[in-house]
């Protein structure tokens, strides 16, 4: 008896969530400085008359942190988030890091959802209507927005900034979204129309000569071409809107310095200002070839459109998260390139070949990058059978190299385009769960004897409750535990010969039961 009453007291119940789990004290003392390491029964989360510690937890997590006690192996289950996983363990103060090899990846794939999602909230690929609140974040101005404190243009600016930078917040805004997007399609047609040669026109020159008699004749002489005037007054146009866009949206961006930065501002910036260098040179009768050439930054505009398209800005980012692979790929071209390009020299000079293309590597590196690319030009091939088998090892090197990164890009790519359309249907509006706790009552006084013993027919406080509910659901459940009280001061009777005060107490502690029963 004394055996089953020393195990009995060693061993302590834990309550999280409604589930009763029961270890030993001793094993709750194996990873120190813990919660579970802490437990003493002048918390609040002891119940005395339970016998039990109470935490509302979610119980299934606990169950693995017990585990992790009991066999020093922490396991992640599979049907909990990670982050309510991590609070958990925050919560029992342990550390996320000592999660087992066999869970790791299952247990670390939140943390690329989490980087995946506040990519995407930083691309802002939302296509639902803005609300003021919203806008008036953007601009810091939400508290002056409540309390209605804001001035003329802190009202006009937000307003104007969503007609030109949110396509979505309003019918006016979408308009301007067309007409935008019309401009930018002209442009690009046009520049390349232009170039096109019967969309150019001759210009023509009177040359004057002598003919043998010596008398004088004239003729017309084409000299050059250039683009229908037509196209000047499109570019105009074009640029007279660009110019306007670009000075309204700078007016009224929340921070000029990130307008300035943003990657695609600045191309439409510099492609605004080489129409007009462009048409300055042209006034000026000195026309530059080199100008001409950086004029194709015009074509660029194209990246314009990705404020209008969720699809080409998760294109974009996915090629930005795939950077590490595709640095990796061309590394292995790069490398693959010069070995083969090196190899197929000397194989067409092992043998007697007259009509040899490969007259030096830097020759070869063009036919090992048409080759690993699978493009094959045909324009330097090997004559000889060293160098066809060279040629055919680059071949299959080219296509490993290039196939293997792909599926990586195509995953990265369906994970941004998934969490897309995952985000496009969750509801804008949540119910607001509030984080109050219910503060427990501490059970350091005796049950049923604080509070002038609850006379009422709710009286009797918790404690008085909770053993009326252990009577009626479990009628057994109170004389096991007074049986183990009189066990238990027998014991102490017998073999501890305590003073009088203890007996008073075993006695006190006794009668306290004997109400609560009543």
């Amino acid at each position: 008896m004394n055996l089953n009453l020393a195990d009995a007291d060693n061993r302590v119940i834990i309550n999280v969530g409604g589930i009763r789990h029961e270890t030993y004290k001793a094993t709750l003392k194996k990873i120190p400085a813990t919660r579970l390491s802490r437990l003493t029964e002048a918390l609040a989360n002891y119940d005395p008359v339970l016998n039990e510690y109470f935490f509302d937890r979610h119980p299934g997590v606990f169950a693995q942190i017990l585990n992790y006690y009991r066999s020093g192996k922490l396991h992640y289950p599979t049907d909990v988030c990670g982050p309510l996983f991590e609070e958990e363990l925050e919560f029992w103060g342990l550390d996320s890091n000592q999660v087992e090899p066999c869970c790791w990846m299952t247990y670390t794939q939140h943390r690329d959802t989490q980087d995946v999602l506040a990519i995407l909230d930083r691309l802002d690929l939302d296509t639902d209507k803005p609300t003021e609140e919203d806008i008036m974040k953007k601009f810091g101005l939400e508290e002056e927005y409540k309390s209605g404190e804001l001035n003329c243009w802190q009202r006009i600016q937000p307003k104007i900034w969503a007609l030109f930078d949110e396509p979505y917040s309003s019918t006016a805004a979408k308009i301007i979204a067309v007409i935008s997007v019309f401009f930018i399609v002209t442009s690009i047609v046009s520049f390349c129309l232009k170039t096109h040669p019967e969309m150019r026109v001759p210009v023509l020159r009177n040359a004057t000569s002598m003919t043998a008699n010596g008398t004088y004749t004239w003729r017309l002489e084409k000299r050059e071409t250039e683009p229908h005037e037509a196209f000047f007054y499109i570019e105009c146009a074009s640029n007279a809107w660009f110019t306007f866009e670009i000075i309204i949206r700078f007016a009224v961006a929340p921070v000029k310095l990130d307008f300035l930065k943003a990657p695609v501002n600045i191309i439409d910036i510099v492609a605004t200002l080489s129409f007009y260098l462009d048409f300055m040179l042209t006034e000026l009768k000195q026309e530059s070839d080199m100008l001409e050439f950086f004029s194709i930054i015009r074509i660029m505009r194209l990246c314009k459109l990705t404020r209008h398209s969720a699809g080409l800005k998760i294109l974009i980012h996915t090629f930005k998260a795939s950077a590490k692979e595709l640095i990796l790929l061309i590394f292995f071209l790069v490398l693959g390139i010069v070995i083969f390009a090196a190899l197929i020299y000397y194989a067409e000079r092992i043998q007697y070949n007259p009509e040899n293309d490969f007259e030096s590597i830097p020759v070869g590196l063009w036919w090992a990058i048409v080759t690993m690319t699978t493009v094959g030009y045909g324009d330097m091939v090997p004559k000889t059978y060293v160098g066809m088998f060279v040629g055919a090892l680059c071949a299959l090197a080219g296509v490993l190299c290039i196939a293997l990164p792909v599926p990586v890009i195509v995953s990265n790519f369906a994970l941004f385009y998934s969490h897309t359309q995952a985000r496009s249907k969750l509801p804008k509006k949540r119910r607001r769960v509030l984080p109050v706790e219910a503060p427990r009552p501490k059970g350091g006084k005796a049950p049923g004897m604080a509070g002038g013993g609850g006379g009422g027919p709710g009286g009797g406080g918790p404690q008085t409750r909770r053993m009326n509910a252990i009577k009626h659901n479990h009628p057994g459940a109170l004389d096991v535990k007074m049986n183990r009280i009189g066990n238990c001061t027998w014991n102490v009777c017998v073999f501890s010969v305590p003073s009088s005060h203890l007996l008073r107490q075993v006695q006190t502690c006794m009668f306290s039961y004997v109400l609560v029963g009543l």
